[in-house]
């Protein structure tokens, strides 16, 4: 079988491989041998069945790919090499420019029945938990502190601008205090309602205009047909606001907020008629090779002074709300796509009966 050159994809540290029109193994990357521990000679010629560990779950979706350049993503999917263990990644397949399809992984800690980037080890949730207690008292004083710059600000008859500030830092205390106590005393997740995205995204905007002030420059290019979705805004706040303070200290000189309709996409193993993408894009030093595969776990940051801790509670918010978080990066562009199901009423009422 002839192999095609591929020395574009040789380099990459994401594992990568590509696959001839009858779904064979027609080549890989370095990388995608090392993360299934064989070789590269041992891939060529295989079956994608071969190595799906799911009953051709891959292979079934190989039909409903969409057009170059949109990728199919899929959810916690299970590879190995025939006799191999099996590996555990997010799969995203594309047509590629050589008539076939690309497969490239995002490999995920392989803990059999958990889920390694929402779990946290029992002693750093304690460890939280000692934390939030300690800063209630502050926070206390935070809320106090602003409730008095309120009055005076309307006393003093202060322009909208500057009331406008001091509301978005009382709605932060706010938010952070009910982030205590969800610490101090978890509960149930709050019921989803409808609520518009760009409603979030524009919180999310003022909060990293009061952080960077004129450093960076903020573009917005809003979809304005996009409907409602059923979503906990503080939450959807609390996620996108990690992505886009994590490009803030990635160095970047403009930060992109984007929003377009998705059609037809499959979340997982859900296939949806609609769903948002909302895409956290910048110009920043992109993220580190030696942490590409690990970025979504939790404890690992590129910064001496991050707690990691950002990413995986973003990605866990995607998935509160049945979406995804994914993210493409090279020094200079970043991109980081969430992607939130729209309800479909006909699914609903479905679901009803």
């Amino acid at each position: 079988m002839s192999v095609p050159d591929r020395p574009d994809l040789d380099q990459l540290a994401t594992p990568v491989a590509w696959l001839d029109g009858e779904g064979r193994v027609a080549g890989c990357n370095p990388a995608f041998a090392s993360w299934l521990g064989v070789g590269a000679r041992r891939l060529q010629g295989l079956m994608l069945d071969e190595l799906d560990r799911e009953n051709g779950r891959l292979s079934a979706l190989l039909e409903r790919l969409p057009d170059p350049g949109q990728a199919l993503r899929v959810h916690r999917a299970q590879l190995g090499p025939p006799l191999g263990r099996e590996h555990f990644a997010e799969i995203w397949l594309s047509r590629d420019d050589h008539d076939g399809v690309r497969l490239e992984a995002h490999p995920a800690e392989e803990f059999p029945g958990e889920d390694p980037a929402t779990a946290l080890p029992a002693a750093l949730s304690a460890a939280l938990k000692g934390l939030a207690h300690e800063i209630r008292n502050p926070l206390a004083g935070l809320k106090g502190a602003t409730q008095l710059l309120a009055r005076r600000a309307q006393q003093r008859g202060d322009s909208e601008d500057e009331r406008e500030l001091i509301g978005l830092l009382g709605s932060e205390v706010d938010r952070l205090a009910a982030l205590v106590d969800r610490l101090m005393n978890p509960a149930p997740p709050r019921e989803l309602v409808a609520l518009n995205i760009h409603t979030v995204l524009e919180r999310v905007r003022q909060l990293a205009e009061a952080e960077a002030g004129w450093a960076v420059r903020l573009v917005r290019d809003y979809d304005p047909s996009l409907p409602d979705l059923f979503g906990d805004a503080d939450r959807l706040t609390q996620s996108l606001w990690n992505l886009v303070r994590n490009a803030l200290e990635s160095g970047a000189g403009t930060v992109s907020l984007r929003t377009r309709a998705e059609h037809h996409v499959l979340i997982g193993d859900r296939s949806h008629r609609l769903a948002l993408r909302v895409e956290i894009a910048d110009d920043g030093r992109g993220v580190p090779e030696d942490l590409a595969e690990r970025i979504f776990l939790p404890l690992v940051s590129g910064r001496a002074e991050g707690t990691g801790l950002g990413l995986p509670l973003a990605q866990q918010v995607a998935r509160e709300h049945g979406g995804s978080l994914g993210y493409r990066s090279r020094p200079g562009h970043t991109v980081f796509t969430l992607l939130l199901p729209v309800a479909d009423p006909e699914e609903e009422e479905a679901g009803d009966d």
